[in-house]
């Protein structure tokens, strides 16, 4: 059983928070251990199982970037150890901005460094609007529709993932 299976809501890259959580206390309150102190072993398991995968389900469908990944997991979109290409284009640009960070690295100037964190964030801007159109428009996708847009949607986590270690980079250097 999937999360949102358990939690009786549609895949979805943007649920209603509102609903996540008032199923999240309904089924806290169903399925407490508690409740069950006086019930045989195998149901005091089977309720301490689904009170941990409700925790989960919370903890995963209230985060947005959790929820990302778990939902590309479940579309069978990422896989372990996965080496996914990045576009060209993208890797041009990355690879001038970590040649500029190796120059501050051995001579920093503070001023550089604020203009690469602010190239990358601005990048980071554009990717979350791109997804954030994606995913809604992902929401409202019939079955078909919704591979091409999980490919996408793909694209864009492995743009952010190398971005996220680009900031570390950056963060570093500039510490």
């Amino acid at each position: 059983m999937n999360y949102f299976e358990l939690y009786d809501l549609p895949i979805s890259f943007n649920p209603d928070q509102g609903i996540v959580k008032q199923k999240f206390y309904a089924l806290s309150k169903k399925y407490h251990p508690d409740f069950y102190i006086n019930e045989d072993q195998a149901k005091q398991d089977e309720v301490l199982e689904l009170s941990t995968l409700n925790n989960k389900a919370f903890q995963i469908l209230k985060d947005p970037q959790k929820r990302l990944h778990y939902i590309l997991q479940l579309k069978n979109q990422l896989t372990e150890e996965e080496n996914y290409v990045l576009p060209q284009h993208f890797l041009m640009e990355m690879m001038d901005v970590n040649e500029a960070l190796m120059d501050l690295e051995f001579e920093p100037d503070f001023s550089k460094i604020e203009l690469i964190k602010n190239q990358v964030n601005d990048l980071e801007q554009d990717l979350s609007k791109e997804l954030a159109h994606l995913t809604s428009t992902f929401d409202k996708a019939t079955i078909n529709e919704q591979d091409g847009l999980l490919i996408a949607i793909k694209d864009i986590y492995f743009r952010n993932k190398y971005l996220w270690r680009i900031k570390e980079s950056i963060a570093r250097i500039g510490a």
